[in-house]
This record gives C-alpha cells, sequence and structure tokens, in this order.
C-alpha cells in the first residue's frame, strides 16, 4: 500500500514539474463551472421571480377613464353604477377569485407619481390619464382566462391584465440565458475533459523514463497512476474553488446591486451559490476522476 506521505510528496513532485497543465485544468474548470452554475442560478432565479410575484396581485382591471382610449370605453369614463356591478360579479366569483382591493384614481396616481419620480418622460402626466383599477388575487393563477372572459366586455372596464404578460418577456429571457449558459457549460466541460485526458498523456510522456524505473523496481499500477489521478483532482478541485468564488462574488455584487435598485423582485443570492456549488463540485470531481482514470489506464502503461 502507498504511503500518504509519500504520495504527498508524489503529487507535490509532479506539480512543480507540470504547472502549466495544472494551470489549464484550473481555468478551463473554473471556467466551465461558472457557466453551469450561471445556468443553475438562472433556473433558480426564474423560480424565485415566479414564485414572488404570482403569490400576488395575479390580474389588474383597468377601469375606463374620461380619457381612454380603449374601444370599450367609447361612453367615457366608468360611472358609479358600473364600479358596483364589477364589484358584485367579483364577489359571485368567490371560488375563482381568492380576493381583490378597489385602488381608486387617486391611489393609483400618487403610486404612478411614486415609481416614475425620477423619470422626467412622465412627469407631466395627467391624473385623469392613471385608470383606477380592481387588484384581484386568484384561487388559481392558471384561472387568468376565466377572469379576462368575464370582465373584458363589462361596461366601465377598459382592459384586463394578468401581470404575467408583463413579466413572461423576463422569465423568457432568463430561460434563454439558462439554455444558453448550460449549452457553453456542456461544451466547456467536453473541453474539459479532454484537456485533462490529453494533459495526463503529455505529462505521462514526460516521466516516461520515471515511470520506466518504477516498473522495474516493482511498483504496483496504482503507485504509479494515482499520483497522476491525484494531481489531475486538485487542480480541480482548486477550479471548483475559483468557480464558485466567481459566483459569490456575482451575487454580492453584481446581483445584489439589481436588488438595491429593484426592491419589487425576488432575487437570488448568496444562499443560492451555497445551494448550487454542491451540484458543480460533484459535477468537476465526477468528470475529473472518470476522465483522469481513463486516461491513465490509456496512457500510463505499467
Amino acid at each position: 500500500m502507498m504511503r500518504p506521505a509519500f504520495l504527498l510528496a508524489e503529487v507535490g513532485t509532479g506539480l512543480r514539474r507540470s504547472a502549466s497543465m495544472a494551470t489549464s485544468i484550473i481555468v478551463v474548470t473554473m471556467v466551465s463551472l461558472f457557466f453551469l452554475g450561471i445556468g443553475l442560478l438562472a433556473g433558480r432565479q426564474v423560480e424565485a421571480a415566479k414564485g414572488y410575484w404570482y403569490d400576488r396581485v395575479e390580474v389588474s382591471i383597468f377601469l375606463c377613464t374620461a380619457k381612454s382610449n380603449e374601444p370599450a370605453c367609447a361612453d367615457g369614463a366608468v360611472t358609479a353604477q358600473q364600479q358596483q356591478d364589477i364589484a358584485a360579479l367579483l364577489d359571485d366569483m368567490a371560488p375563482t377569485i381568492a380576493g381583490y382591493e378597489f385602488e381608486t384614481q387617486d391611489q393609483a396616481y400618487a403610486r404612478f407619481r411614486e415609481q416614475f419620480a425620477n423619470n422626467p418622460t412622465f412627469a407631466e402626466t395627467p391624473k385623469e390619464a392613471i385608470p383606477a383599477a380592481f387588484r384581484v388575487k386568484l384561487a388559481n393563477p392558471e384561472d387568468y382566462h376565466v377572469v379576462a372572459t368575464a370582465f373584458q366586455t363589462q361596461p366601465g372596464v377598459a382592459t384586463v391584465r394578468d401581470i404575467r404578460e408583463v413579466l413572461e418577456p423576463l422569465f423568457s429571457a432568463l430561460d434563454l440565458l439558462r439554455r444558453a449558459a448550460w449549452a457553453l457549460a456542456a461544451v466547456m466541460l467536453l473541453c474539459s475533459v479532454l484537456l485533462v485526458s490529453t494533459a495526463i498523456r503529455q505529462v505521462a510522456w514526460s516521466r516516461r523514463r520515471e515511470t520506466s524505473i518504477k516498473r522495474i523496481v516493482g511498483a504496483s499500477a496504482t503507485a504509479i497512476r494515482l499520483p497522476f489521478i491525484v494531481e489531475t483532482l486538485l487542480a480541480s478541485a482548486v477550479g471548483v474553488g475559483l468557480s464558485v468564488g466567481s459566483l459569490w462574488a456575482l451575487s454580492t455584487y453584481g446581483i445584489s446591486a439589481l436588488g438595491q435598485r429593484f426592491r419589487d423582485f425576488a432575487w437570488v443570492g448568496t444562499a443560492d451559490v451555497w445551494a448550487v456549488s454542491p451540484i458543480l463540485a460533484a459535477v468537476a470531481l465526477g468528470l475529473t476522476i472518470i476522465a483522469s482514470w481513463m486516461a491513465v489506464t490509456r496512457h500510463v502503461r505499467v
């Protein structure tokens, strides 16, 4: 059995002699896992955003104003009777609707002014252009079309909008980012496997005389091959650490800045980075063990 101290000495010597190869494995592993981590975080971002928003107001029923341009508002602003009829219809849909709130035009305008306080484009927007609305919470978010059908033709209703209509483009963009990151990560992981195989082959060639001497003096196959595998694993482990550190920096200094700017949104954080880290480590070390073992078996003849 190979003594640990001797193995560590062999590994240390091998890393010093093959520093460029170890550096290449570290860099490729770090980059491939970084993109894989981006894909995993993008997936968690989509789910966090959906969970955050889908648990909130699902449907907005905007009422006609005196300046509404929608065809449904040809008769002018919503009347008090029409508003009462809409509220009564919402009450009758209790099994489908979990609850609702009425936002007056004054409240809607105040919220509009607060949201766009720093945007001069909307500074001159009159209150009459901002409609009152019923903010409806659905028992099942998938029942949007039931509410839309019931209220779209209701007198006094300008439009019925599901908040997902606004957010779906963002979710689609995040999904696209996730797929692109996974595809690039797959390519980089393949490059990592090929690099490991190539590195071991070149290192084995550079140590062919040393390997021959070990074989002559009766060293076992494990004693000859194990240092190659451990060297590769250590380089890969460093790559894992650097990729996790890069994702942590992205979350801490990049995503957190977005969270400060867009507070009405659920963002992934460092907890999500730590959650995906074991996956990254398992993928990297698993692929490294398989690739290095196959390469050692093939190129390190004993």
